[in-house]
């Protein structure tokens, strides 16, 4: 276990520096399991961390396991369609309860001594709780022994979790980006966003820091050595950097234009500006989703931190109104889409993947920045740091 007095507090400092004086973080961050499990509780648990997707559990009574950070979470939609999250483990002694994704048609059992909750995390059976046949006893009070429950919220068809309880209510978080993208798809234009459950998505298995994927998403400065395809119609000279509130880099694009690249027709947010057809926004949620919007579909990626050097993509299309998601009609401009996409996210792999290599490296110390083409990723290692420094006794 990490001890607060281990963290490297004059190199997390250096970090705040101006952008032409900085370094950015120290490889132990990308390599070590103790920084690790740090960043879970101190960092991703003190604020709203994304763990999943709430159109994965299709029907009333679904529940799914995960793992997050190595923790055993459950997701369950309750039989009104309500999504909660639990700690995925026996109020008695500690057992794992649910192995598999499923529907339960009555209760969730543990396997070790039977006992039994329901959709809302109640504890409903004890068998011989107060001896052979005795399935009640007055001094178990069962009221107090429940699935113990996780404060959670759904944005975009994505769960959250705070697992210290305290953070700001998530609504309040996003209000900077959700005024930010109004200009582009108005006051009603989420509500507008539509996907098929089970299709445009993809899933990448990455080796690779998840910080890591959050930096290369902040920064276009790749685009023409990494991404060539996307480079072809989203040049570098026509992006700009995105920085605002204390949760939120990225990029954006004045000339995105991959639907006459790719022969793309589908409906458009109603508001988006006719003048700014081809603009594109790409902004990292902190800590762990990152979000893009284009004139004519968005999406929404969860990166599932598994281990230090090894990260999980889990990308989710989105397009404007039920029939542009789901008709035969547009069926081959959302294949073209998530494929274009598809090719994007993969040309990233040898790139954070090299980085988490480089890591290992006592030659590199954290590195610098370009003063102009690396602020959001500067923003974002600033981010960090401060919430690092955060858990430090003399913060």
């Amino acid at each position: 276990m990490t001890t607060l007095q281990q963290i490297p507090v004059h190199h997390l400092e250096t970090v705040l520096n101006p952008i032409h004086e900085a370094t950015g973080l120290s490889n132990e961050f990308y390599t070590e399991q103790r920084y690790f499990e740090l960043e879970r509780d101190q960092v991703m648990g003190k604020t709203w961390a994304c763990v999943g997707f709430a159109s994965d559990l299709g029907k009333a009574g679904s529940v799914k396991p995960i793992d997050f950070m190595g923790l055993p979470l459950l997701l369950m939609r309750n039989r009104e369609g309500l999504v909660q999250v639990f700690h995925n483990v026996c109020s008695h002694r500690g057992m794992k309860l649910v192995e598999q994704a499923g529907e339960v048609q009555g209760v969730i059992r543990c396997p070790y001594h039977s006992w039994t909750y329901d959709l809302n995390g109640s504890l409903r059976g004890t068998p011989h709780v107060g001896g052979i046949d005795q399935h009640k006893d007055e001094r178990f009070a069962c009221e107090k022994h429940g699935l113990k429950a996780i404060r959670s919220a759904i944005w975009m068809d994505m769960v959250f979790i705070n697992l210290s309880g305290d953070a700001q209510p998530l609504e309040e978080m996003l209000a900077p980006l959700t005024a930010r993208w109004s200009q582009f798809l108005g006051d009603d234009g989420m509500s507008l966003m539509s996907r098929r459950p089970g299709h445009d998505a993809t899933t990448l298995d990455i080796n690779c820091n998840w910080k890591l994927a959050v930096e290369n998403y902040c920064e276009a400065y790749h685009l023409p050595w990494v991404h060539p395809s996307l480079n072809s119609y989203s040049r570098l000279e026509d992006h700009y950097n995105i920085i605002f509130d204390e949760h939120f880099a990225g990029q954006g694009s004045y000339a995105y234009n991959l639907s006459d690249v790719a022969g793309t027709h589908l409906p458009k947010f109603p508001a988006w500006p006719l003048d700014r057809l081809r603009n594109a926004e790409y902004v990292a949620f902190f800590p762990n989703v990152l979000l893009g919007i284009q004139a004519d579909h968005a999406f929404a990626m969860q990166l599932e931190p598994v281990s230090p050097g090894r990260t999980i993509e889990h990308l989710r299309l989105f397009y404007v109104g039920d029939e542009a998601a789901s008709s035969e009609e547009f069926a081959a401009c959302r294949d073209a889409i998530l494929e274009s996409w598809k090719v994007v996210f993969a040309e990233d792999i040898s790139s954070v993947e090299g980085m988490q290599k480089g890591r290992h490296s006592p030659g590199y110390k954290g590195g610098a920045f370009s003063p102009e083409m690396d602020i959001p990723t500067h923003f974002f290692h600033q981010w960090a740091a401060r919430q690092l420094l955060a858990t430090t006794p003399s913060a």
